[in-house]
């Protein structure tokens, strides 16, 4: 069997690392085992944190949601209680815009949705 070295191979796949990792502090993104190491954690992090991000914006929603009931005499989870008894389909992200965007039809959904 040949002997196959892996002159080129390396480079570029050295090359392809550290530009992945042009932005990063010191010899994260001089020296290819550091860049390697700070670019499975950069990936790592980006792939979680796109679901932590959804997280944070549910609760996000939840808060301005639960600030205009409590505006409009009623709290989050009755709010959402009574939406449901009266078949209202409206998601929260759609909810928490209305709450902030436009009070008027936010207290009209609540008054719909409690029957007051």
């Amino acid at each position: 069997m040949t002997r196959v070295k892996t002159g080129i191979t390396r480079r570029r796949r050295h090359k392809k690392i550290l530009k992945l990792t042009k932005g990063q502090y010191g010899t994260k993104h001089r020296l290819f085992r550091r860049a390697n190491e700070a670019m499975l954690k950069s990936l790592w992090y980006a792939y979680r944190d796109r679901r932590v991000r959804r997280r944070d914006l549910r609760r996000l929603w939840i808060t301005r949601i639960n600030a205009a009931a409590r505006k409009n005499g009623t709290t989050y989870s009755r709010l959402i209680s009574a939406m449901k008894r009266a078949d209202i389909a409206i998601n929260r992200k759609m909810l928490a815009d209305l709450a902030v965007r436009d009070p008027e039809a936010f207290a009209a959904v609540v008054k719909k949705a409690t029957g007051a």
